[in-house]
């Protein structure tokens, strides 16, 4: 459950950009803008991930044996094991191999109602739902993904009632040449295609470069 999704509900979409208005994911209307400065959790985030990086040859401690990418070798290891692969096969490899973690509140790990985690603090501690999304987006990225192809996205569950993160990452099926979007949940065991999932109304989505304030 995610506190995050009022967060974008009353945002200002610049006027020029709300001219550029398109359908999207979820049978939504998106309107998209590169001012990211009000997304302070997900900027941090990053932030503290590009300091990981630097420091990617430390071992973390490692508190279950669920999930066997406590440490950032480890993490690396498994996502070289996929390149050459497909890159369907290798969307559902990061989406199962993530979802086997176990799932802890945010109160819970780190006494706030919302934090977005990082991969290795979700390797040592796991996470909800934003914090899969965000591991699943970065190990995409890491494996060529482009910012494009991928985005985390705050949704409302309309049938829980509830708020909500997944990540959402747009496929060139080769067969039909039609590019789909596809649908990595924590709370789903396998890729989907998004138009099969009726029960999220997107809030916003985000990467690196860009967020969308999506509508219905």
């Amino acid at each position: 459950i995610m506190a995050v999704t009022v967060f974008a509900v009353g945002m200002a979409v610049p006027a020029e950009a709300a001219k550029k208005s398109k359908r999207s994911f979820f049978n939504s209307v998106e309107v998209r803008s590169s001012n990211l400065k009000p997304f302070k959790k997900w900027r941090a985030a990053l932030k503290r991930y590009s300091l990981e990086k630097k420091r990617k040859n430390n071992k973390t401690a490692c508190t279950s044996k669920r999930l066997n990418i406590c440490n950032y070798s480890d993490w690396g290891k498994f996502l070289q094991s996929l390149k050459g692969k497909s890159k369907l096969s290798q969307i559902r490899a990061v989406n199962f191999r993530m979802n086997k973690a176990k799932y802890i509140t945010d109160k819970n790990n780190w006494g706030r109602k919302d934090y977005w985690a990082t991969p290795a603090e979700f390797m040592k501690n796991f996470g909800d739902c934003e914090d899969y999304a965000i591991i699943k987006y970065l190990s995409l990225r890491q494996l060529g993904f482009k910012e494009k192809e991928l985005r985390v996205v705050a949704v409302k569950d309309l049938n829980l009632k509830v708020g909500h993160a997944v990540l959402i990452v747009f496929w060139k099926d080769e067969k039909s040449k039609k590019t789909r979007s596809l649908l990595l949940d924590n709370q789903i065991k396998k890729v989907v295609d998004s138009r099969s999932v009726r029960h999220y109304q997107p809030v916003f989505s985000i990467n690196k470069n860009n967020w969308g304030r999506h509508r219905s």
